[in-house]
């Protein structure tokens, strides 16, 4: 069973920044709850509560206490006294003086009662309960602000005279079941009111007699039930997750089966016995799965690296990839992800020798062929296609010359048919005077003997006519003094 707890009801309260003692709305639907408590010590400002959808059996009790007195046999002159008390929380609904609209649609209500304290309820929606006790609807007369109230796929719906008797009984009603009650309706509801309550209180009885019956037969089957051996062995044996041998496993597992279709294809009153027993038999069921899931599973490990740590190549989501090499002495790695998966289900791990990419538990795992940068790795996705690029700089990659572009030739004229040279670049060639080479060829004194190369003029493709002269025999070359060029 489900308890509202503290934390529960902060956990619905984050639109209230967690704050409870200021809650004004809370909702608390579908949550398997059969009893309503605490909410008014901790809620006491809430308007509006839903509660649909759970196991509530009632509205609301006054709290009572039980003592029970237990005397036990007198020893060593001294008598020992047990006292037990028995209490039964108080469900005070009751208490939420500033209520404005309460949802207790989806349960298991018999009797209306236990909210006469709720001043200011405008709103009260029972829908598909067990309201069969229609005279209970006179507890809300003392709501004076009760304008709309919802009863539809209550047994009492079925009563002859449902509506006028409503009518009649509470005036202050301004919509019953989604429709509106019409001044003319309302006076012929409390002309008639004598003749409809007789017959609203005959009908009541039977369905009470009815519902005593119902409650006689479930409880008998439920009792047959528990004492069942076959079915009995059979717990034990889900609770215990063993079997004896295959042959009593899969006998078993068919008598599963066949009790589970059994159980749905049975005919049976809808009460709120059936209600609280088909819950409690799908809450089994997924316990059972959630056992099953917790076992340990005979998985064939996936080998990602050898013992010798050899590396392998995996391609578990069976991905198309293509591995290239750009210019700049990086490999580009491109997976071709789903294009409309989402990120954050993407794991990449790269090392130096191979890539790891982990797609939704699948591994991709890529040796690469030479060693890369992890740390100046980038990934990124494609925006259209969706696809993975990995750019993995290369550790010792090689600096590559860029191709040479090529230019467009000058177009020259038909006249000038000759070929013009051009000077390397990079080397400028002096240009002396033809006339002048004598002179130039004499700063060196004639009876000094130099070390140095004689001077060298030229230009483009022409030699000056100058005389070398002879070396002397005491020549030493000194390797320290640069050649003169």
């Amino acid at each position: 069973m489900v308890r509202i707890s503290e934390d529960l009801i902060r956990r619905r309260a984050e639109h209230n920044n967690g704050e409870i003692f200021s809650l004004e709305e809370v909702s608390l639907h579908q949550q398997d709850i059969e009893r309503i408590e605490h909410i008014d010590k901790w809620c006491r400002d809430l308007k509006i509560l839903y509660l649909q959808n759970n196991l509530i059996p009632k509205i609301g009790n006054l709290s009572r206490h039980s003592c029970t007195l237990h005397i036990s046999g007198k020893t060593n002159k001294c008598m020992a006294i047990y006292i037990a008390f028995n209490s039964v929380y108080a469900e005070n609904v009751g208490r939420l003086k500033k209520l404005e609209y309460l949802n207790l649609a989806l349960n298991n209500i018999e009797v209306i009662e236990n909210l006469e304290g709720c001043e200011s309820l405008q709103k009260l929606d029972l829908t598909v309960n067990f309201v069969g006790k229609l005279s209970s609807v006179e507890s809300l007369k003392q709501n004076l602000h009760l304008r709309e109230l919802y009863l539809v796929g209550n047994p009492c719906t079925e009563f002859h005279g449902y509506r006028q008797y409503v009518l009649a009984c509470l005036p202050q009603l301004q919509w019953l079941d989604g429709k509106e009650i019409g001044r003319g309706e309302r006076i012929q509801a409390l002309q008639e009111l004598d003749a409809v309550r007789r017959l609203v209180l005959e009908q009541e009885a039977d369905y009470i007699e009815k519902r005593e019956e119902q409650k006689r037969s479930g409880l008998k089957e439920t009792t047959e039930k528990q004492e069942d051996p076959q079915i009995n062995q059979l717990l034990s044996e889900n609770q215990n997750g063993t079997h004896q041998n295959p042959e009593s496993s899969s006998k078993a597992h068919t008598d599963a089966e066949d009790k589970e279709k059994e159980f749905w294809e049975k005919p049976c009153p809808f009460t709120p016995e059936s209600r609280l027993e088909a819950h409690r038999h799908l809450e089994d069921k997924r316990r059972a799965k959630e056992k099953e899931r917790e076992k340990p599973k005979n998985k064939t490990l996936r080998t990602l690296i050898t013992a010798d740590g050899r590396v392998m190549n995996v391609n578990e989501p069976k991905f198309d990839f293509s591995l290239t090499e750009d210019e700049n002495n990086c490999m580009l790695l491109d997976l071709h992800v789903y294009r409309h998966m989402d990120t954050s289900l993407l794991d990449v791990d790269v090392q130096p020798t191979y890539v790891r990419v982990t797609v939704k538990g699948k591994v991709f795992q890529l040796v690469l062929p030479a060693e890369v940068k992890p740390d100046s790795s980038t990934a990124q996705r494609s925006q259209t296609t969706g696809h993975l690029l990995l750019i993995l700089p290369l550790a010792h990659g090689e600096i590559k010359p860029k191709k040479p572009t090529a230019r467009p030739t000058s177009v020259t004229s038909k006249q000038n048919t000759k070929k013009e040279t051009r000077p390397v670049p990079g080397r400028e060639l002096l240009e002396v005077d033809p006339g002048l080479a004598g002179s130039l060829a004499n700063i060196v004194p004639k009876g000094k003997e130099s070390s140095h190369k004689p001077l060298q003029l030229s230009q483009p493709h022409q030699h000056c006519g100058v005389e070398e002269r002879p070396v002397s025999k005491d020549f030493v070359d000194d390797p320290e003094v640069p050649p003169l060029m």
